[in-house]
């Protein structure tokens, strides 16, 4: 192996418009390569140094699939059981209607959404926390707004389309986390915490910081096109309230810690310690590809050519399209300030790759850095 053409490429990034990015790859369990690169502080130049905390954003979602799998590999539910059994609120939505004149009217949904729909992102939901009646929940909580609350307020939304008909990047991931308080009895965050992060060894993955953990917080940047420089800008606008603990883009980790529990994905469900968090059968359920046809179309719309979304990550289902090195069946996730989970149980290959700038230029580094690993095996 020669990871030179990977150093390389990260060091040119940093040299061009994102202030830092770290990337560990391992292999067979072993870490082969990592390197970290340009500056945690752009007006101070302070190198990136390790421990650094970051929002994972979107990579949150998929531990909270995992959460979820866990419990339907214990029987508490079926893929294909109403999300109202569970949380009652969604037991009578209503559907967005288009009448042909710009207006729309609202209709009861034609059958329930369905667990399934949460975790492969069918069920209808847009991905506006600002609409009216999430505002009213978090307004009638006072600041103090729970992930049921949130819940409560995303089933007051009409849906965009009929439940199990159509994909849309949505608030799927934040009902789900409802749901498995609700199956399981612990808030989502201790949930994780006992059954997940904390099994794995996971320090510094949580939803919440304690005094040390902040003060190892990476500053979070977006680029500033008109004056052509990175400018700070930090705070998570997907965490509505400090007891909202988002399934969908909560999180907080670092490199090491989210590697420990990718890794785990790569070994079809067990840590290289031996901690066993999910099934291989369970890891074959969420990666294949639950997409119809007319579902691809909607996928299409995320710049991810050559790929399919199994049960909340996408998952490479055409090497001709994709024009990936990458292997079929390879699958992960992205998340919003630009960090990207490659999970990869053939090759037997996990990559966990971060930096923290939002408007984050995933499409030219994502499949760049994502060719490079596998050209560099």
């Amino acid at each position: 192996m020669n990871f030179q053409p990977l150093e390389q490429f990260l060091d040119r990034i940093t040299s061009w418009r994102i202030p830092w990015a770290d990337c560990l790859v391992m292999h067979r369990n072993e870490i082969v390569f990592r390197h970290r690169s340009g500056v945690l502080d752009v007006e101070t130049r302070t190198p990136i140094d390790e421990g650094r905390i970051f929002h994972l954003y979107s990579l949150t979602k998929i531990l909270t699939c995992v959460a979820g799998l866990q419990l339907y590999e214990k029987g508490a539910y079926l893929l294909s059981d109403p999300v109202s059994d569970v949380l009652p609120e969604f037991a009578n939505v209503q559907v967005r209607k288009p009448l042909g004149n710009g207006e729309f009217a609202l209709e009861p949904a034609a059958r329930p959404i369905t667990v399934r729909d949460l975790f492969a992102m069918t069920a209808g939901f847009s991905y506006d926390f600002g609409a009216p009646p999430i505002r009213e929940a978090v307004e009638r909580a006072n600041g103090a707004a729970t992930t049921r609350d949130i819940a409560r307020g995303i089933a007051q939304v009409p849906l965009l389309f009929e439940p199990g008909t159509r994909w849309n990047y949505s608030l799927c991931h934040d009902v789900l986390a409802a749901f498995i308080e609700a199956v399981d009895g612990r808030s989502f965050g201790a949930y994780v915490r006992e059954e997940i992060t904390g099994p794995l060894g996971m320090k510094d993955t949580g939803f919440a910081l304690t005094e040390n953990q902040r003060s190892r917080l990476a500053p979070q940047y977006t680029f500033d096109d008109a004056r052509g420089v990175p400018v700070r800008k930090d705070g998570n606008g997907f965490t509505l309230s400090p007891a909202f603990e988002s399934g969908g883009a909560g999180l907080y980790s670092t490199v090491d810690d989210y590697a420990l529990f990718l890794n785990a994905l790569t070994n079809r469900g067990t840590s290289a310690d031996g901690v066993r968090i999910l099934s291989p059968a369970s890891v074959e359920l969420m990666r294949t590809d639950h997409l119809t046809e007319e579902m691809r179309d909607d996928f299409s719309r995320i710049p991810l050519p050559g790929y399919g979304f199994g049960l909340g990550v996408r998952t490479h289902i055409s090497k001709a399209k994709s024009g990936s090195l990458s292997p079929i069946g390879e699958f992960g996730w992205s998340g919003a300030a630009g960090c990207l989970a490659i999970i990869d149980p053939e090759t037997q290959l996990t990559v966990m790759y971060a930096q923290h700038m939002l408007n984050n230029q995933e499409t030219y580094v994502h499949p760049r850095l994502k060719n490079i690993v596998y050209a560099c095996l």
